[in-house]
């Protein structure tokens, strides 16, 4: 396996790693807008924005946490025969069901691009009496997106990497 694979795989680990435990702490922020909402809406007049940005902070959380679930294989398999698969059978398995699985976040990443120069170029806000603007949003989903193809492309090279023998 060339090194520049090899270090290509660690590379993008790396970056999906740090960006997933950074987004981890996201969910102090959501903590936070909701519990400002409940003592707003106990003790003074409610706040219109909290449900909306816990909604965005939850998106946030949960797509820029994709890619490092991947890692962390926290993701959902279907077991049923895999687990009894010997170790080069499942890269082999896996190197052709990932095809499958960029396939599908390319299919998004292209609607999310699409929907986020819409929402740039029309200055597009949500329907609520907040009505923030929603590119910001689209923007950390497509970035959130991105890094699961570059996750998926690194699971490829390495399944490659044990059908020949190579451990990355």
């Amino acid at each position: 396996m060339p090194l520049f694979f090899i270090r290509l795989v660690l590379i993008i680990e790396k970056i999906n790693t740090v960006i997933g435990r950074l987004a981890m702490y996201l969910i102090f922020a959501l903590a936070g807008v909701l519990l400002y909402s409940v003592i707003a809406k106990a003790f003074f007049r409610p706040a219109l924005w909290t449900q909306e940005m816990a909604q965005f902070t939850m998106v946030g959380y949960f797509v820029l946490g994709g890619a490092y679930s991947l890692i962390l294989g926290a993701n959902v398999r279907m077991d049923l025969l895999y687990g009894r698969w010997s170790v080069k059978t499942q890269a082999l398995v896996d190197c052709v069901t990932v095809f499958c699985m960029i396939f599908f976040l390319v299919i998004v990443l292209w609607g999310g691009i699409e929907s986020t120069i819409y929402a740039f170029e029309f200055g597009e806000r949500s329907r609520t009496v907040w009505r923030p603007y929603m590119a910001p949003i689209k923007i950390v989903i497509c970035f959130g997106v991105f890094l699961m193809i570059l996750q998926s492309i690194a699971f490829l090279i390495r399944d490659i990497a044990t059908l020949r023998g190579v451990k990355i």
